[in-house]
């Protein structure tokens, strides 16, 4: 436990290094951006005197270094500006769209991780016969097919031709539980489906691994159960896709934002299209940290989870 604490202080102490990182990166990029942000606030109408003092008042004729100083005591006060007029505050517009997408994240986890450990063990436990030859095939479509092209087929046969679920819109689970259900079903498919197929390949393999070794054939010449074997095998065998499970979590939270478009999903990704079509960079800077700093999140999560069910690399 003590070896177990000292690492995972070892991976949260090193979270602010890698936030400052990511801001860095995040403030560089957009300041190659086209938009003015004068313009942007002032409109196309705006007087160069109007323009000069905007910029003046706002810093935008300072230095870069003391721009990105301005920008980290912004960060640290939990203040990401405003938007492009109508002006509002970005943090709230944040905080009313981030929800959603760690709602889709999170259903499309679940889903990716039910259908992988699934299609994974019955792969394994009939490997070569019928079940495992079809596993290979729906895997390897499953990851060759985009998610957003999957959403497009989803909403045309099940919502057009169907009509058994909606073509987009969001319900809140506050107002009908049932209704949330369904306007977050086809999505959830769309965005799981690409990371399902990919896990599932992986926890086949390792589970074909374990099945193979010595504990295995001892278990079962005992006379152990084989829904027993299975299991134990099962909890040896995921500790290899569980080390690649923080970055299938990045690309839900990259691929919600496409499939949230597709749906019409008031979340991040509605944020970043309206930021990028508008110029808004103060919005588009501040969604996509947002999102960064919660993939990091998750993957320290993760990096914990991995120490956690694997304790012999607590000694590295």
């Amino acid at each position: 436990m003590v070896a177990f604490l000292r690492l995972a202080m070892r991976r949260v102490a090193m979270m602010p290094v890698m936030i400052l990182g990511i801001a860095l990166l995040v403030f560089v990029v957009l300041q190659f951006s086209p938009a003015d942000p004068a313009l942007q606030a002032l409109g196309e109408g705006a007087s160069p005197a109007a323009r000069a003092a905007f910029e003046e008042a706002n810093g935008l004729n300072d230095p870069l270094p003391l721009r990105y100083l301005t920008f980290l005591q912004q960060l640290v006060q939990f203040d990401l500006g405003v938007t492009v007029p109508p002006s509002q505050p970005v943090g709230d517009r944040i905080s009313a769209a981030f929800p959603l997408t760690l709602q889709l994240t999170f259903l499309g986890l679940l889903l990716a991780v039910v259908l992988a450990v699934i299609g994974g063990v019955l792969g394994a436990v009939y490997r070569d016969r019928w079940p495992d030859q079809l596993f290979r095939v729906l895997s390897m479509a499953g990851v060759a097919i985009p998610s957003f092209w999957l959403g497009v087929l989803l909403i045309q046969q099940f919502s057009l031709n169907v009509k058994l679920f909606p073509t987009g819109g969001y319900t809140n689970p506050a107002d009908s539980f049932s209704g949330w259900l369904n306007s977050m079903a086809l999505p959830a498919v769309s965005l799981a489906v690409p990371v399902a197929a990919s896990l599932a390949r992986l926890v086949r393999t390792s589970m074909v691994a374990e099945l193979d070794r010595d504990y295995v054939r001892t278990a079962r010449g005992n006379g152990l159960p084989n829904s027993l074997v299975i299991r134990s095998v099962l909890r040896n065998a995921l500790v290899t896709p569980l080390t690649v499970l923080g970055v299938k979590v990045g690309y839900l939270l990259s691929g919600a934002v496409v499939i949230e478009a597709i749906f019409d999903l008031p979340g991040m990704g509605k944020l970043i299209l309206e930021g990028v079509t508008g110029g808004d960079v103060a919005l588009v800077q501040g969604t996509v940290l947002t999102i960064a700093i919660a993939f990091l999140v998750v993957n320290v999560i993760v990096d914990l989870l991995y120490l956690l069910v694997n304790p012999r690399i607590r000694t590295v």
